[in-house]
């Protein structure tokens, strides 16, 4: 199989306000109000729906659905002995019209005890255009005082809890399952992420979701919230959590190996992709793909049996991958 040139795929009518600086970084016309996500090679669907933000292939076929068919075309040998059918990962453009609300994502053993996924939701940030981010707690926290802070709708309070960041393109942000986070407005982000659409929300007053209802999955929040980190970040765990990604090479921290990969490849000439699984992003400039040239915003996905990509041009991609097998 050869790379395949993906369109935008973007689930309509999201609670946050967002899209534009989406169109702009893939070149196209124009975007509705509440489309900030542009879920990327998905195999996901938005929590609580059957189908919304699968990505569907150029021959009608269904991603997910052409996976679980020839899955050792898709992902490789390695990857299917250990994992089966499953991709591991979830890459997402995301533009923050406005300040996401405060919220968490569960973890592994959190997902499969109290929902019955099969993942929780680690994710990274690679950041292409910059701003604030809001991430960890400033200090500790009692499980009292945080439900109390939910239950009368303290966004104040809230965010004043967490660390705020200023970052700009080229940064990364490594945000651990069970970390409080929220995106500022004006940032737009590459995420990688594991494969679920699971969010525990501390907020919602200015946002176009009930969050009485669904911001805590379906548990209450009196379970939900024993997924949320409540201890303090250090200035040397912050340190760990927000970086600067390296010219080329590997863009995220260690710790994030055991959930995804994101690969930074500057092309001055001519360049490599090694073999396996990948989403492709054209981040800047323009670059040929195996003969076909593809300009800045292009997103590609590359099946393993591709093998490796020969790559010309001047610009740069950014390579996501699922965990090694």
């Amino acid at each position: 199989m050869n790379p395949i040139l993906l369109p935008s795929n973007r689930p309509a009518e999201r609670f946050y306000r967002g899209g534009a600086r989406i169109s702009a970084f893939r070149g196209a016309l124009g975007s509705a109000p509440r489309e900030p996500e542009d879920w990327i090679a998905s195999t996901t669907t938005v929590h609580g729906e059957p189908d919304v933000g699968l990505t569907t292939l150029p021959d009608g076929r269904v991603l997910r659905d052409a996976i679980e068919q020839d899955p050792v075309a898709w992902l490789g040998e390695d990857h299917v002995a250990r994992w089966g059918a499953d991709t591991r990962l979830l890459v997402k453009l995301l533009d923050a019209g406005q300040r996401l609300p405060v919220h968490a994502h569960p973890h592994d053993d959190f997902a499969a005890t109290h929902l019955g996924r099969a993942h929780g939701k680690a994710e990274a940030w690679y950041i292409l255009q910059g701003g604030t981010v809001h991430i960890g707690l400033r200090q500790d926290v009692e499980a009292a005082d945080l439900a109390a802070l939910v239950e009368r709708q303290d966004a104040t309070t809230l965010l004043g809890l967490l660390h705020e960041v200023d970052v700009a393109a080229g940064d990364v942000v490594w945000v651990p399952p069970g970390e409080l986070h929220a995106i500022g407005a004006g940032v737009l982000l590459l995420e990688l992420q594991q494969p679920e659409d699971l969010s525990i929300l501390l907020e919602w007053g200015d946002f176009a979701i009930d969050g009485a209802a669904v911001g805590h999955l379906g548990l209450g929040f009196d379970r939900a919230l024993a997924a949320v980190t409540m201890t303090a970040r250090s200035a040397a765990d912050l340190a760990a959590l927000v970086s600067t990604a390296p010219g080329s090479g590997a863009a995220l921290p260690a710790a994030a190996d055991e959930y995804f990969r994101l690969e930074r490849v500057p092309v001055r000439g001519a360049a490599t992709v090694d073999r396996g699984f990948s989403v492709v992003i054209v981040s800047a400039g323009e670059a040929a793909v195996d003969g076909k040239n593809h300009p800045a915003g292009s997103t590609l996905l590359v099946p393993d049996s591709a093998g490796a990509l020969d790559v010309t041009g001047d610009g740069e991609l950014l390579v996501a991958r699922p965990p090694a097998a």
